[in-house]
């Protein structure tokens, strides 16, 4: 007695052509998908630390912070303290919808007959359970970063030794034009900034990147300023709505891709191998209709049909997932090379892979299987 198994291996290599093409799609259809998911999820990486390196987008200043001198000056004359920052960065997750969070002290100072930024920067404080990467520039203390055109004014270099106010420091590095108000920056630690102003444990702003994920024309600053208040109710918060509008134009760029490719790709790969099991249908029409003549049910024809699909799902979806994880490991570093490291094989796609193919594949050929199975045996060996 054949099993149904052994019918469906004979099915398939009886009709090899069309096994051939039903096969290269369904590989084609499942490589492409998971080469768009790793992609995707790459891309997403790639647009979130590029748009990272664009600045901060949100400055948290103390409430008491004149709106009017803060726009002038470019920084509050207010202070927090010091463990405001941490005070933030405990709640992430709950109320807190921004994340980055940087303590910064400034000041404008005289350096010796010229006037500069003063920029004391602490170190990026993360929620707990976060793993992000701090942000900016971590500076040692005892250290300082120099605005370009401060450093050619003053001839300052890599290693020189420069006197501000009561502290001396050492010029770690200078920084490149940037034809903006940096250019007149200096850059420490926020350590040496609150010694250097006699502000010890206070701190100006806190800089942060709001996390929201919303669209570009909607204004996440109510809800970040209601989160604000239920944690930090003596800051107020300033958002640079330019930097924000175009993180978030990035990441709606990037959803809209993976919105419009991945059903696309399911229908193209649908037409194709539905449109394949039609055509070996037609074809097979006067060995189906001999099966029914000698006593086949309509349930084993479906369970030929069927079957091969579903044996096709199997094997299409384990090739096409190594061939797609292939080629998106191959081409990735070189389409994205900020995030190259971050791409890895996604093995929990696997099964998952299987499982959906084999499904889709099934359903695609559904169609066709109950073609088969309402074909009325004596007219098709009447018409052959």
């Amino acid at each position: 007695m054949i099993s149904s198994f052994q019918l469906i291996l004979r099915e398939m290599r009886h009709s090899r052509l069309n096994t051939c093409l039903s096969l290269v799609a369904i590989i084609a259809t499942v490589a492409l998908l998971v080469g768009v998911h790793l992609l995707t999820a790459a891309a997403e990486r790639e647009a979130r630390r590029v748009s990272r390196d664009l600045g901060f987008n949100l400055r948290i200043v103390p409430r008491n912070t004149d709106p009017d001198r803060f726009f002038l000056e470019g920084y509050s004359d207010q202070t927090l303290p010091e463990d405001a920052v941490r005070q933030l960065a405990s709640a992430a997750g709950t109320f807190v919808t921004f994340n980055h969070l940087t303590p910064a002290l400034e000041r404008r100072i005289r350096l010796q007959e010229r006037d500069c930024l003063l920029t004391g920067l602490g170190q990026s404080v993360t929620g707990p359970g976060e793993k992000k990467q701090p942000m900016g520039f971590h500076i040692p203390l005892g250290k300082a970063h120099v605005g370009f055109l401060l450093a050619h004014h003053f001839n300052l270099k890599n290693g020189s030794s420069l006197r501000v106010l009561n502290r001396d420091l050492v010029v770690e590095k200078v920084l490149l034009e940037a034809g903006t108000d940096e250019d007149l920056r200096l850059y420490t630690s926020l350590a040496d900034a609150q010694t250097i102003l006699g502000l010890s444990g206070r701190i100006s702003e806190i800089k942060a990147i709001d996390c929201l994920c919303l669209t570009a024309d909607q204004d996440p600053l109510t809800q970040i300023r209601a989160a604000l208040e239920k944690v930090l109710p003596e800051a107020r918060v300033l958002q640079m709505r330019t930097l924000a509008d175009a993180r978030a134009k990035q990441r709606q760029s990037s959803e809209n891709v993976t919105a419009f490719a991945v059903p696309m790709t399911l229908l193209a790969a649908a037409l194709w191998v539905g449109t394949l099991f039609i055509l070996n249908v037609r074809q097979r029409r006067s060995e189906i209709g001999l099966w029914r003549a000698l006593g086949s049910g309509s349930g084993s024809i479906a369970t030929l049909f069927l079957g091969k699909a579903a044996l096709l799902g199997l094997i299409g979806g384990t090739v096409g997932y190594f061939v797609g994880t292939t080629i998106a490991l191959q081409f990735g570093p070189h389409l994205f090379p900020v995030t190259a490291a971050s791409l890895q094989a996604n093995f929990q796609l696997f099964p998952k892979a299987l499982l959906l193919t084999s499904a889709f594949a099934v359903l695609a050929a559904f169609l066709p299987a109950m073609i088969a199975v309402a074909q009325d045996p004596a007219g098709t060996l009447r018409a052959d």
